[in-house]
Order: structure tokens, then sequence, then C-alpha cells
């Protein structure tokens, strides 16, 4: 049965490699990402993981499809995914000595249309960040196109006090809500 990877993401893709799943396909889906007024947080990741998992059926309907989408909040205020180095500054100014929440909801198609959609919240913490810590981050450009300006996985990785839950969720999708979502809808692999 193949397995469609409904995002551009190669941290998802390397995340499933992990587990032994190599997608057979890869397929962004490009759709409309702007948060709906007064949405919260995991509303919207749900949202949108729904979204690009349905727009990839629609033109594969023989195939497993996983789609997610990650984002970072603080409170009920949904962070960019940063586009440029200011929204990086921006983000990790905001993130300094605070807590945040890593959401990522991820939506599971099998070939007779069955869905399983659900979103995993992780805490993280940071500590305070000084000035330069701030402005060495946002040169290193490790930051530009992540949801709330950083990547675990890299420098920013010392920027974390603790953590509390899953952290491949933090990466960007959270391998054992992914595989118990594949199994329960009958993926085989292998």
């Amino acid at each position: 049965m193949p397995l469609i990877l409904a995002s551009a993401s190669p941290r998802r893709k390397d995340l499933l490699l992990q587990i032994g799943i190599t997608p057979d396909e890869i397929i962004s889906a490009d759709i409309d990402e702007t948060p709906l007024k007064k949405e919260l947080p995991s509303s919207y990741a749900l949202r949108l993981a729904a979204e690009k998992a349905s727009k990839v059926r629609s033109s594969n309907k023989i195939s497993f499809i996983i789609a997610a989408d990650t984002v970072v909040s603080c409170g009920r205020t949904i962070l960019p995914k940063a586009e440029s180095p200011e929204q990086v500054k921006e983000c990790l100014q905001i993130l300094s000595g605070r807590s945040h929440c890593v959401i990522t909801a991820i939506c599971v198609i099998n070939p007779e249309g069955r869905e399983s959609l659900r979103y995993i919240s992780t805490k993280v913490r940071f500590k305070r960040l000084s000035a330069q810590e701030i402005d060495m981050y946002v040169k290193s450009s490790e930051g530009l196109g992540k949801a709330g300006g950083y990547a675990i996985q890299g420098i920013a990785g010392c920027f974390v006090k603790n953590i509390n839950g899953s952290y491949s969720n933090i990466v960007g999708l959270p391998l054992f809500e992914t595989m118990n979502s594949l199994n329960g809808l009958g993926y085989k692999n292998g």
C-alpha cells in the first residue's frame, strides 16, 4: 500500500525514516495557512493538517496519506513560521524565559477514506536569552521557515531548560502517535 507524506518538510521525512517508514511519494499541499479570527492554536493545527491531507487525497485515493502541521503558541497566541530574521528575533524575544506549547496535528487517511485526526502538545521552557544569544541565533538563519522561529534539533537546543512531552513532536512529527494512527488504519510497513 503506497504511502504519501503530504509535506515538503525534510524533518518529517527524516523522522519517518527513523521508524522505518519510507514515503513512496512526497507531495506538498499548498493551502492558505492564515489563522481564522480567534482560532485557538490546537484548532488551527487540526484544521491545517486535515486540509493538507484532504487536498493530497483528492488526487491520490489509493494511498495512505500523512499530513501534519506544527504550531508554536504562547497562551492563545500563535507564533508565526518565521520568514525573516526580524520575525525570528521577535519570536525569540517572546519565548525568552517563558514556557510555550508546540502543537503538532497529524491527519492520516487510509485508501478506504477512514481518517485519524489528532494533536499532540508538548510544553517547552526556554531559559532567559541574552541579546547576544538572540543575535547569534538570528545570524545562523536556522530559525527561518520554522514555527516559532527556532529548531530544537539545532543550536536552539541549548536554549531549552526543560520539555514536558514528545521531543519528536517539537521537531515536527510525533512518532508514537503517527505510528499508532497508521497501525489503527491498517497500514502494514514492509
